[in-house]
């Protein structure tokens, strides 16, 4: 086989089949892992609805999107509704998403029928390993600033810092007001 001359045009040629070769594989490895994905956040997304409500059987009965303002911002809400498998209703798990320290935090509030935290799980963070990941234990049952059967609407919903009466995340207060935050609206936008 004879060698390209090493020319403009030739080199234009083979960059743009090389890339047009490259291009087609990677659409073609994002459709065949495209469905797989979706269902794999799909069965993400049931265990933490499932978690957060108490880690109870349950099923969703309904999902609703809610944009809301806050504080001159706008933010939407993904509320999931939720029954028992025999039909009764448990309450509604909510996603939520403030900035926190490093970037966007997303929280999946679990809320009873009466608007008290039953769980939570964190969906996204960008949150600086080791101390603002914390959030992810910390605010728990046995956590040491335990938000689990709070009404997030109370006045004292808030870091002890800011004079409310849940312990924040030591050395990592914006990480806790963020979280806090993300519950408490997750609460308003749906009451």
């Amino acid at each position: 086989m004879k060698k390209l001359k090493s020319t403009l045009p030739n080199m234009v040629i083979v960059l743009t089949c090389v890339a047009l070769i490259t291009g087609g594989l990677l659409a073609w490895v994002n459709h065949v892992t495209e469905a797989p994905k979706l269902a794999e956040q799909q069965r993400s997304l049931a265990a933490d609805i499932s978690k957060v409500m108490g880690g109870k059987t349950v099923k969703e009965t309904d999902v609703k999107n809610i944009t809301k303002e806050f504080d001159g911002k706008t933010y939407e809400f993904i509320v999931h509704y939720v029954a028992l498998t025999n039909g009764t209703p448990l309450g509604k798990a909510v996603e939520s998403t403030t900035m926190g320290f490093g970037g966007d935090l997303t929280v999946l509030v679990g809320l009873d029928l009466q608007g008290k935290v039953l769980g939570y799980a964190i969906r996204q963070t960008s949150e600086t390993p080791g101390l603002g990941i914390k959030a992810e234990e910390w605010f728990q049952k046995d956590g040491k600033g335990s938000i689990i059967g709070k009404d997030p609407l109370s006045k004292s919903f808030a870091v002890s810092k800011d004079n409310g009466d849940i312990d924040g995340i030591t050395a990592s207060t914006i990480t806790s007001r963020a979280f806090l935050k993300a519950v408490r609206q997750a609460c308003e936008a749906t009451k």
